[in-house]
C-alpha cells in the first residue's frame, strides 16, 4: 500500500522551492522524501526533522550541524548536502538523492555477502569515514541503513545526524544517542566517542555483511549493550565455514572491546581492509556463503529485519561506570546477567572480586586495634601518580598499571618538543593524589603540528610508505603510471609534493612506476610456442585459455589474444592467448539454375564467401556450375565461386 498518500508533505513545496513528490523512508528523528528542486530543476532528497523534535533546541541545532559538518566533506562517497532551511513546524536539510538502496536492504534481500563485495562496499565507506576523521568529525551512527548503494554502484555514506567535532567529545551524564546493535561498549559505559567509535561500528557492519547476522542478539536492548560491553566479538568464520582468517582479524582488530588497540580511525582500518584483501585468492574472495543459514523461501533467516529497538537511532540509558564496590550499574539497564557474580572494579584487566578481601583485611585491622575506615580514608584509598612524561604510551600503561591504576583514555595533541608517541602530561599530574583504583587520561604526543612530506622519489613502495609514517603521515591512495626514468615498483612522485607543509596524519597519495612501457605484437596466426617465446621475450607473462574456439587460423595456431596489437602494457604484465581449433566445417548449398543473386546471398548465408565467373561471351545470369558440389563441406569463410552459362 503507497503510504506516501497519507503523508500531509507529499505535494506541497517547502520555502517556495522544493517540490515533495514522495516519501522514500522513515528514522528515528526525520524523515527522507523524494523531492524537486524547482528552482534548479534537479530531483534531490528532503530530510526533514519529525515535527515533535523541531521544538526541541538540541535536535534542532543537531541537525543544523549536519548540514554545516557535511558541506565541509566534499567526497565522493559521503552524501552532499545542498541547503538547509525551515518552513513552519519543518526542520529541513536538501541533500543528494541516491536512486538505488541501502545496505540493509541488500542484508535483508540475500543475507550474507561474498567477501569480495563486502570489501567493495567496506572500503568507500571507510575512504568515506575517513575524510570526516582527518576534517575532525566522527560520525557516531554507522549502520547498514546509513550506507547507500546506487544503481550504478556507487557507495555513499549518508546520515551525518549525530557527527560531533573529535576536539567537543564529552561525556554525557546518563545516556547516548545512537543504535544498539553498533555501539562501541565506551559510548555504553562513559558516553564518550570518538574517530575508533566508528571503526567499531564498522567491524559490527562488516561481521554482518559476512554472515548475514548481527553479532549480538537479545530479547531487549539492554541484553545486546550488555554483550557488547562483556563478549568479545565473534569469529565471522564460526558461521561461515572456510572465511579467510584475516577477515577474521580484521574484524577482532575493528571491534576490539579497548578502543586503544583498535585502528585509530577509518584511514588506518582502510589500510588493515586493503592488507587483508591483498593475499586473499579469487576463491577465497569469491566463497559463497552456506546456504544453510536459510530457512524458508522468503530468504536467510539472519536477513530478517531486526526489532526497530535494535536498529533505530536512539537515546539509550548508558552503563555508568562503577564508584563503589556494591553498587551495580549495569542495573541501569534493566537487565543485569543472570546471576550476576560479587560486585567487581571494571577495569581493562579481568576484575578481581573486592567485597571477601576487603572483609578480611578489615577483620585483621579490628583485631590489630587499628581503626578500619582511618586506615582506608588517609592509606589505602590513595595512591599517587607516578611520573610518565617522555614516556611511550605502552610504557606509561605498564607503569600505570603496576601502580594499580587505569588509563582512562588517550588524548593525541600536537607538541613541538615532545617526540611523537610519548606522553606529554597526565592528568592528575605526576605525583598528584588519586583514588586507589582511580583512572588517569594520558595525553600523547602527535609530533608537531605541522609536518613536511618527505622526499620518497625513486624509492620502494614499502620504504617510502615507511618514510611517511615515521614523518607522522598517513599513506594514501596508490596510482601506477609508466615511466623511462623510474625503476618499475619506485615511486615516482608524491601529492602532496615532498617538502610541503601538512597536519600530522594527513593522507600523501603515492604515485608508482610500472616501468617503461613496452609494445604489445600480433601473435595471431602463429603457433602457441613460438607466439609465447615472442611475448615473453617482450617482457610479458603468457597464460593459455583453457578453452579453444574455431577460427579462420590453422588448428593449433593463435586464434586470439586478450589484449591487441600496439597496446602498452608493463613488464611482467599478463597476455591471455585462446587456441584455434580450426575453422567449422559447413554444407555447401545447391545453387546451380539460381539467378547469381541469388545464389550469391544463398551462400553468404551459409557462411561462405562467393567469386562470380561469368562466361564470355555472357548469355545470361544464371548459373551453371559452381566449385564445391551441393551437400560436400567446405570451411567455414572460405570462396565458393560460381559460373555463368556461356557458348
Amino acid at each position: 500500500m503507497d503510504t506516501t498518500l497519507k503523508d500531509p508533505l507529499v505535494g506541497q513545496v517547502l520555502d517556495g522551492r522544493y517540490r515533495v513528490d514522495a516519501r522514500i523512508a522513515v528514522g528515528g528523528m526525520a524523515t527522507v522524501y523524494r523531492a524537486v528542486d524547482t528552482r534548479l530543476d534537479r530531483v534531490l532528497a528532503l530530510k526533514v526533522m519529525h515535527p515533535a523534535l523541531a521544538t526541541d533546541a538540541s535536535f534542532v541545532e543537531r541537525f543544523i550541524r549536519e548540514a554545516k559538518s557535511v558541506a565541509r566533506l566534499a567526497h565522493p562517497n559521503v552524501v552532499a548536502v545542498f541547503d538547509q532551511g525551515a518552513e513552519g513546524a519543518y526542520v529541513y536539510l536538501a541533500m543528494e538523492y541516491v536512486a538505488g538502496c541501502t545496505l540493509r536492504d541488500v542484508l535483508r534481500e540475500r543475507g550474507a555477502l561474498q567477501p569480495r563485495a563486502a570489501l567493495d562496499i567496506l572500503e568507500p565507506v571507510l575512504a568515506a569515514l575517513g575524510a570526516a576523521h582527518r576534517a575532525g568529525f566522527v560520525h557516531r551512527d554507522m549502520k547498514p541503513e546509513n550506507v547507500l548503494i546506487g544503481d550504478d554502484g556507487r557507495v555513499k555514506v549518508a546520515d551525518f545526524g549525530l557527527v560531533r567535532a573529535i576536539g567537543s567529545v564529552t561525556n554525557t551524564t546518563g545516556t547516548v544517542l545512537g543504535t544498539v546493535s553498533y555501539l562501541a561498549p565506551e559510548q555504553i559505559e562513559y558516553g564518550t566517542s570518538d574517530t575508533r567509535a566508528d571503526v567499531y561500528a564498522c567491524g559490527v557492519v562488516l561481521y554482518e555483511m559476512l554472515t548475514g547476522s548481527k553479532p549480538h542478539s537479545g530479547d531487549t536492548p539492554a541484553q545486546v549493550l550488555f554483550q557488547h560491553m562483556n563478549e568479545d566479538m565473534p569469529a565471522p568464520s564460526a558461521l561461515v565455514p572456510g572465511l579467510a582468517v584475516e577477515l577474521d582479524e580484521l574484524v577482532a582488530s575493528a571491534t576490539a572491546r579497548n578502543p586503544e588497540v583498535r585502528p585509530y580511525d577509518a584511514v588506518a582500518l582502510l589500510a588493515q581492509a586493503r592488507a587483508a584483501r591483498a593475499p586473499l585468492s579469487d576463491e577465497q574472495l569469491d566463497l559463497v556463503p552456506p546456504q544453510a543459514l536459510a530457512t524458508d523461501d522468503a530468504g536467510p533467516a539472519a536477513a530478517e529485519p531486526a526489532p526497530a529497538s535494535e536498529d533505530a537511532t536512539s537515546v539509550i540509558p548508558r552503563v555508568l561506570p562503577r564508584e563503589e564496590p556494591g553498587v551495580n550499574h549495569t542495573a541501569r539497564l534493566t537487565m543485569p546477567p543472570p546471576e550476576p557474580p560479587e560486585p567487581t572494579r571494571p577495569t581493562g584487566r579481568r576484575a578481581v572480586p573486592r567485597r571477601g578481601v576487603l572483609a578480611a583485611l578489615v577483620a585483621v585491622l579490628l583485631a590489630l586495634g587499628v581503626g578500619a575506615g582511618v586506615w582506608y580514608i588517609n592509606s589505602g584509598q590513595f595512591t599517587r601518580v607516578p611520573a610518565l612524561i617522555g614516556k611511550t604510551e605502552k610504557d606509561a600503561r605498564q607503569e600505570l598499571k603496576s601502580a594499580g591504576l587505569d588509563v582512562k583514555k588517550v588524548r593525541y595533541d600536537f607538541s613541538e618538543t615532545v617526540q611523537r608517541g610519548t606522553v606529554i602530561k597526565t592528568d592528575p599530574g605526576t605525583n598528584e593524589r588519586i583514588r586507589g583504583n582511580g583512572s588517569v587520561t594520558v595525553f600523547v604526543s602527535r609530533g608537531p603540528e605541522i609536518v613536511r612530506v618527505p622526499d620518497v622519489k625513486g624509492k620502494p613502495l614499502a620504504q617510502a610508505e615507511s618514510e611517511l609514517e615515521k614523518a607522522g603521515l598517513a599513506p594514501g591512495v596508490v596510482t601506477k603510471e609508466f615511466s623511462e626514468e623510474i625503476e618499475q615498483g619506485a615511486v615516482i612522485s608524491t601529492d602532496p609534493a615532498s617538502g610541503t607543509r601538512r597536519s600530522p596524519d594527513s593522507a600523501v597519495a603515492v604515485v608508482v612506476s610500472r616501468g617503461a612501457p613496452i609494445d604489445v605484437p600480433d601473435v595471431t596466426g602463429e603457433s602457441v610456442d613460438d607466439a609465447t617465446s615472442r611475448l615473453t621475450g617482450a617482457g610479458f607473462k603468457v597464460k593459455i585459455a583453457s578453452e579453444q574456439i574455431n577460427s579462420p587460423e590453422e588448428a593449433g595456431s593463435v586464434a586470439e589474444q586478450s589484449v591487441a596489437e600496439g597496446t602498452q602494457l608493463a613488464r611482467g604484465d599478463t597476455v591471455t592467448l585462446t587456441v584455434s581449433k580450426g575453422p567449422r566445417m559447413l554444407d555447401v548449398p545447391d545453387v546451380v539454375g539460381l539467378k547469381v543473386d541469388e545464389a550469391t546471398s544463398k551462400l553468404e548465408s551459409a557462411g561462405f564467401e562467393v567469386k562470380v565467373d561469368k562466361s564470355f561471351p555472357f548469355l545470361g545470369d544464371t548459373v551453371e556450375s559452381q566449385s564445391v558440389a551441393a551437400d560436400q563441406q567446405a570451411p567455414e569463410g572460405s570462396t565458393i565461386t560460381i559460373k555463368t552459362k556461356g557458348l
